[in-house]
């Protein structure tokens, strides 16, 4: 039961009293501030849904890996062997097809195996690609003995990774090509690398310079309303807000705002970080409109981390291709985090290369020293090849690039869904989220929302709404007056160790906390839900005046 006057509500006071301005902190900064709390009481079990870290992971293409780890050191164990087994060599590329199949007769009845050997076969028999050469790729990948070459990322992992990456974004063969073969990527440490080196290079290539002017979608993940405001950056940040009434889509007379032309930019999270819903075939008809016809001298970066939980998603990218770089993690749907995997793609004909082409002479001749070490005609260099030089200051170049072993475990992942046909793995995680969400309402005791636009990776809770729907208009109105959105996530800590973020940290308007329905078991979002109704129910008698 929650203590809401007394003891109970003159601690959530004190602690609000010390802990400075709530409002200046990032999400993640209040979250490990809200953890803190909830973890006063030792024998109280904390439930954190403040965290995006999934509690799921794809179990067949990590046995796959250490299958082919096994088959990678027989490899390097066919050399040196005069040295008494204390080192090895660099697999051959000769005869390792045949090394391969018998490798597989003699692992055949362990996990991981069988679906290597299907890899294999459909990198062959349906990607129409060297079976030989895959293998070595692989083999030495695993090995870690050569530094990524190209450093961009593997040649075949590329490929690879690319026909996983447009079947994912609806964006195949819609648009009378395939992007597949136009699609350029650059592998990097997850979504956070990616973005870092996008402001980066956009920097110091002059595209992006203090004072011009970017579009953010908002709501937004808080590190995209962060890095604009650095001192690095200074950029003015121009906000294209979504509309919660509308379902969190992005209205026409907001979009209205990118036929700025001061605009060099527009960032987006699809489906949105933390509105967890993807953006309707509308909205991107609209944003093809005033790009096409207005603005197609206009970057866009679309972070579509959560394309996967969507149903029928489809990326910018898909329908503005040439303006669009598109970042994307395997972090979240395979459950690797912990492996920093992830891509940036850029069409081969792409606008930041036209921008950059049509830099005026003087900071031409400035670029041209900074990658000279690099490339004799500097003018020549393509924008993705810029990025995997700024990556590693330039200089160090020749050592830039994802380690091997991290692209390899990628092509799994990405070979694992695209042979996935009848989509087994994607129903399942599909199935365990929305179970979560309407696990969370059930404990709150309201029937939810549901929608084809959601991802339901996380969920957005307007108290104010919560309260009317429970109790009516007039308790909402003096239920988020007397208890602002930041202290009832602190007293939801303090009092239950449940841990949410703000909202307003993501830039969202109405009073709310976001739940992420990744990283904790079912019954615990029944309880998370009662204890929100509990807090709720309690303010309830405290408005009646029966407390």
């Amino acid at each position: 039961m929650f203590n809401v006057s007394g003891e109970g509500e003159a601690q959530v006071e004190e602690i609000l009293k010390n802990i400075g301005n709530l409002e200046e902190l990032s999400p993640f900064e209040f979250k490990e501030l809200l953890i803190k709390l909830a973890r006063r009481k030792s024998e109280r079990m904390m439930l954190n849904a403040g965290r995006g870290n999934p509690n799921f992971l794809a179990l067949t293409p990590r046995y796959a890996y250490l299958q082919l780890g096994k088959f990678a050191l027989s490899e390097a164990e066919r050399h040196f062997g005069y040295m008494g087994g204390l080192i090895g060599g660099h697999s051959d590329r000769e005869g390792i097809e045949a090394r391969f199949e018998i490798f597989v007769r003699n692992h055949w009845n362990e996990r991981g195996t069988a679906f290597l050997n299907s890899a294999v076969s459909y990198v062959r028999d349906y990607l129409g690609l060297s079976a030989g050469d895959f293998l070595h790729e692989m083999v030495q990948g695993y090995l870690g003995c050569d530094y990524p070459s190209p450093p961009r990322m593997l040649p075949l992992a590329e490929k690879i990774v690319a026909r996983y990456l447009m079947k994912e974004m609806g964006a195949g063969y819609d648009l009378g090509y395939s992007l597949v073969d136009e699609t350029q990527l650059f592998a990097v440490e997850g979504g956070t690398a990616a973005m870092a080196y996008l402001f980066e290079s956009l920097k110091a290539n002059r595209i992006l310079n203090e004072g011009d002017k970017i579009a953010l979608a908002v709501p937004i993940f808080s590190p995209y309303l962060e890095i604009p405001r650095l001192d690095t950056y200074r950029l003015e940040v121009i906000e294209v807000r979504a509309d919660e009434e509308r379902g969190y889509q992005i209205p026409r007379e907001e979009l209205e705002k990118l036929r700025d032309p001061e605009i060099k930019a527009f960032f987006l999270v699809n489906p949105g970080n933390p509105t967890s819903v993807k953006l309707e075939e509308g909205t991107l008809e609209d944003l093809r409109e005033i790009v096409e016809k207005d603005r197609n001298d206009m970057i866009i970066i679309t972070d579509d981390v959560y394309a996967t939980f969507a149903e029928d998603f489809r990326s910018v990218y898909s329908v503005l291709p040439h303006n669009t770089i598109l970042v994307y993690s395997f972090s979240k749907y395979f459950g690797a985090t912990g492996w920093r995997l992830g891509v940036i793609a850029l069409h081969r004909d792409n606008v930041v290369d036209r921008l950059i082409a049509s830099l005026p002479e003087e900071v031409q001749e400035i670029l041209e020293k900074r990658y000279a070490p690099i490339t004799p005609d500097v003018r020549e260099l393509k924008f993705i090849d810029r990025l995997v030089a700024d990556s590693r200051n330039v200089a160090l170049r020749h050592t830039a690039g994802l380690s091997t072993p991290q692209q390899v475990q990628m092509v799994l992942f990405a070979l694992y869904a695209l042979m996935d046909e009848e989509e087994r793995y994607k129903k399942t995680v599909k199935h365990v989220l929305r179970r979560r969400y309407r696990a969370l309402y059930r404990g709150i005791g309201i029937e939810p929302e549901e929608s084809p636009s959601y991802a339901y990776y996380y969920t957005l809770l307007d108290t104010e709404k919560l309260a009317e729907r429970l109790y009516g208009k007039e308790f909402a109105e003096w239920f988020v007056r007397t208890l602002p959105v930041e202290e009832f996530i602190v007293r939801l800590a303090v009092e239950a160790g449940v841990v949410l973020l703000p909202g307003k940290g993501f830039d969202v308007v109405h009073p709310s906390a976001r739940v992420s329905l990744a990283n904790l078991r079912e019954i615990d979002y029944i309880k998370i839900g009662k204890t929100i109704r509990r807090l709720i129910d309690e303010y309830y008698k405290k408005f009646r005046g029966e407390v």
